[in-house]
């Protein structure tokens, strides 16, 4: 049985539904998954990565800084739940983060001084193409098999957003469409540190007034974080407007 209540459940895939439209903003909406996700299971922060052209990891989303950098620790030492759930195409569920420094001997035990003490991931997957992986970063408490299956069926809710059903269908434009979010993730980190500086907040903060100030004009996250990095002198100006 899951933690996880219907109607909980319900409401996330009803938004999820409503994101995915043509043209949505791929950045924000592997936000909101992250943020979704975290908001299911308590005790835990979730990260995203996406794969490039060549098969490569890069972090895409996080539900905060702390499993953001857990995500960067991951690309930095090369191990850790991600890439393992990226390799092999299966969930990794419910690993001890203080016994895992045999099969983690990098990651585990910064993701330990970090506060976390287990650790999920899941593949992104396209039927047999693993195009990226997601983790939960968490207390003590364990996923039960339903929640899991759960966040696996999220995973593959995300792929079907980011490629298009279309797309997948005639098998067009597909590392386009990738090599465009993974783009868009570093111009977004830019965005976060001008505006951080600029008003003296934390990342995470300068994050939300970015996402909010796009909302609030409906804008789309990547053409207001295009104009922050494009034009320094107005940037610190623009989330005042």
């Amino acid at each position: 049985m899951s933690t996880v209540s219907t109607e909980r459940l319900a409401a996330v895939f009803v938004e999820f539904a409503d994101t995915l439209i043509d043209d949505f903003d791929v950045i924000e909406f592997l936000q909101m998954l992250t943020q979704r996700v975290a908001g299911l299971f308590a005790t835990g922060e979730v990260g995203l990565m996406l794969a490039d052209h060549r098969d490569r990891l890069t972090f895409m989303a996080a539900s905060d800084e702390s499993a953001r950098l857990m995500e960067l620790f991951q690309l930095q030492y090369n191990d850790g739940p991600c890439l393992d759930a990226f390799r092999t195409g299966r969930p990794v569920t419910n690993v001890d983060l203080a016994a895992a420094a045999d099969r983690w001997p990098r990651f585990a035990p910064r993701a330990t001084e970090a506060g976390f003490t287990s650790v999920h991931a899941f593949p992104l997957r396209l039927r047999k193409q693993v195009i990226g992986a997601m983790s939960i970063f968490g207390g003590a408490s364990e996923l039960m098999e339903a929640d899991t299956r759960i966040v696996q069926a999220l995973a593959d809710v995300a792929v079907i957003g980011l490629l298009q059903e279309r797309a997948i269908r005639r098998g067009e434009h597909l590392t386009e469409q990738l090599q465009g979010a993974l783009t868009s993730r570093i111009v977004i980190e830019q965005a976060k540190g001008i505006i951080a500086q600029a008003h003296g907040v934390t990342p995470d903060e300068a994050f939300h007034l970015i996402r909010d100030y796009a909302r609030s004009h409906n804008r789309l996250l990547s053409d207001v974080t295009g104009t922050i990095v494009s034009d320094l002198p107005r940037s610190a100006r623009l989330l005042r407007q």
